[in-house]
């Protein structure tokens, strides 16, 4: 009998594990190519996995709600056209079951430190490290994970509530980075004391709504970001009149042609794209002591969902496209994210993000960085104003249309005048807009 094994997808460089939501396929069932087995969910989206061969399920590995690595066999199939009997299947699942778990076993040895107990993803070991959390200390946090792992939640929260912790005598265990991480020349780490949490009182009208598993993560990611990175932010106010006048224009001539419309959100990737180019140091991820200058410019654009929760699908080459193909990317992200049809490859690998408060009416923000990128910039509201123009006949006051754009950014390895010198090239290639360009 031919078997293949499917196995857990890896669903970005940051993402070293998923939780199975529900299979969507049982034990025996048969399963045609590219049809859902399960679907999963991460920090970043919940998707479904298809599975690339035809035949039918003969086992499945882990239970819904189970933590599993990315990379490890989930489900056993038994490919069409093989020979399936029930008594030899039966036989051969303690032979397929001890291969599973070596493979896990293989996947969990390559994000296990030397001298613990137990596994830890590379997330939790740099969390636990840039927090000075010694080995000893993080063998004492109790897990929520699948069989006691702990989670990026466990170990936030215990940064969180340590400094409320009588003082424990300082153990001399270090943390081991993870193979798969270059790691660094260990540093003396500074004790920076964790203000204890408020207290929350409640009264007889109040209401408790517990936080949704996608709210869960995004704010473990949000408060991982700002453990990991020293935000800065920086302004400019630029003069966008000729992008107004310019899709005043052409939205009628281009929903006519294409049965679609034009935003302001590709016009904008296009300004931030040619950006990254002048500047390819803002386009750049941090590990350890080394700087990965990223040669792909992927720009993701921050997405709001219907229940309020965001998601950042990527465009992938997005200095390669022209606004055409710009427009046609960001609107098929845009529908499918509202729709919640994302595949995981929709979310992974982006390097640089655009967000845009604008859309709720806000004149600014000052967005949190995505990990492991280094940079994201906000888009305001477009609001008319009076502003002065230089002119051959001397400075005149007109009415324009004015956006302030923001940028945050990661102080360790940009400096002000990096993201300055950056966000002011973006404001200008969106200044010298040409009104009369074709789509």
């Amino acid at each position: 009998m031919s078997e293949f094994q499917l196995v857990m997808p890896k669903m970005g460089e940051s993402i070293a594990e998923a939780t199975i939501i529900r299979w969507t396929k049982n034990e025996g069932d048969s399963v045609a190519v590219d049809e859902t087995v399960l679907e999963i969910a991460t920090d970043k989206v919940d998707s479904e996995v298809p599975s690339p061969k035809a035949g039918k399920i003969i086992k499945l590995l882990f239970k819904e709600g189970d933590v599993v690595p990315v990379n490890a066999p989930i489900a056993i199939i038994a490919l069409e056209g093989s020979a399936i009997e029930s008594a030899p299947v039966a036989a051969a699942t303690p032979v397929v079951v001890k291969q599973v778990e070596q493979s896990i076993a293989n996947v969990q040895e390559t994000i296990a430190p030397a001298g613990g107990n137990r596994f830890y993803s590379p997330l939790v070991l740099n969390i636990a490290k840039a927090e000075n959390v010694s080995m000893a200390v993080l063998e004492t946090i109790t897990g929520t994970g699948a069989e006691g792992r702990v989670t990026k939640r466990d170990i936030l929260a215990f940064v969180q509530n340590k400094g409320n912790a009588p003082a424990a005598p300082q153990v001399d265990t270090p943390i081991v980075s993870s193979p798969s991480v270059n790691a660094a020349p260990t540093k003396p780490a500074v004790n920076t004391p964790v203000p204890p949490r408020p207290p929350v009182s409640i009264s007889g009208g109040d209401e408790i709504i517990e936080m949704d598993r996608m709210r869960k993560l995004i704010a473990d990611h949000m408060v991982m970001s700002k453990h990991t990175s020293p935000h800065v932010t920086s302004f400019v106010e630029a003069d966008v009149t000729n992008m107004v006048m310019w899709r005043d224009k052409a939205k009628k001539v281009y929903e006519k042609r294409e049965g679609e419309k034009i935003t302001f959100t590709p016009m904008f990737i296009e300004c931030v794209a040619k950006a990254i180019k002048d500047f390819p140091m803002i386009n750049v991820s941090v590990d350890g002591n080394n700087i990965i200058k990223r040669k792909n410019i992927n720009i993701g654009m921050a997405a709001a969902l219907p229940s309020g929760n965001l998601i950042v699908p990527v465009i992938k080459g997005a200095d390669g496209m022209n606004l055409l193909g710009l427009t046609k990317s960001v609107n098929d992200l845009a529908n499918r994210a509202r729709a919640n049809k994302l595949a995981p490859d929709d979310i992974q690998g982006g390097t640089f993000t655009l967000t845009n408060v604008g859309g709720f009416g806000n004149v600014m923000g000052t967005p949190i960085i995505n990990q492991p990128q280094v940079a994201i910039m906000a888009t305001g509201s477009i609001k008319k104003k009076p502003a002065v123009l230089e002119t051959p006949m001397g400075d005149v006051i007109a009415i324009r249309h004015m956006m302030f754009l923001s940028l945050s950014y990661d102080h360790r390895v940009v400096d002000g005048s990096l993201g300055g010198s950056f966000l002011k090239r973006v404001s200008d290639y969106m200044e010298q807009w040409d009104v009369n360009r074709e789509i």
